[in-house]
């Protein structure tokens, strides 16, 4: 029997009582089906799951007592960091899902000099709050109890002058090196570029930082597909796969 697992910002306690409203109300009554004495897996972030039991339904909002503190599913003991040139729609938030499934600790959204997509200030906020629900959805569906953390965007230029990073590979279509080659250090960040991929300038100042070039092999990946694809290698080389 699968268990059904959702996410809330409150604090969890054995014994204490919860009311859920908004998003987690909604599916457990309109997307569930659930019923009072159903048992629903609850996680706010802090590592752990509660086991806890749906007892009623208010008018906007559903009341579960916690009853347990359990073990969650393993953290990959890589700190593994994905830097993302924002894409479009859809591409941006599958990066987030798949990325999220497979054990990254965190999302930096870049804005490099070709990427199509830009937000100000309100339709920033909304986009970040849509992009942290995405996250959200992949842990509950994953097993994760750690929720990734998605940044605030930076400019190219403001996050190269942020300082060093301690081990970074920017994807690179054609470069020499494959990454399955890489001798991994922890934490790691993967740098993927936008649909037309970073401008020599930015290559060139990424290498000056130390940043270094790896392939994902002869196939030139959509910036959707390659930061997951890069993930499940290093993971499979020196995470949680291996």
């Amino acid at each position: 029997m699968r268990i059904h697992r959702v996410h809330t910002h409150q604090a969890l306690e054995p014994g204490h009582e919860i009311r859920l409203e908004g998003r987690g109300a909604h599916y457990l009554r309109r997307v569930l089906r659930a019923a009072p004495g159903d048992v629903i897996v609850l996680f706010n972030g802090d590592g752990h799951d509660y086991a806890s039991e749906l007892t009623r339904f208010g008018k906007n909002e559903v009341v579960l007592s916690v009853n347990s503190r359990l073990p969650a599913a393993g953290e990959s003991g890589l700190d593994i960091t994905v830097v993302q040139a924002i894409s479009r729609g859809e591409r941006m938030d599958q990066t987030l899902l798949k990325c999220t499934e497979l054990g990254v600790k965190c999302f930096q959204p870049l804005q490099s000099e070709r990427v199509e997509v830009r937000l100000k200030a309100e339709k920033l906020v909304k986009r970040l709050e849509h992009w942290q629900g995405v996250v959200v959805s992949a842990c509950e569906q994953s097993g994760r109890a750690v929720v990734p953390g998605v940044l605030m965007p930076l400019d190219f230029h403001e996050w190269l002058g942020a300082g060093p990073v301690s081990f970074g590979l920017v994807l690179a279509p054609g470069a020499e090196t494959p990454l399955s080659r890489i001798e991994f250090s922890s934490p790691v960040h993967i740098v993927v570029g936008p649909e037309g991929g970073f401008s020599e300038s930015e290559m060139n100042q990424m290498a000056m930082q130390g940043l270094q070039p790896v392939s994902l092999g002869p196939r030139v990946l959509r910036t959707e597909t390659a930061a997951p694809a890069a993930v499940a290698v290093i993971q499979a080389l020196a995470g949680d796969f291996a």
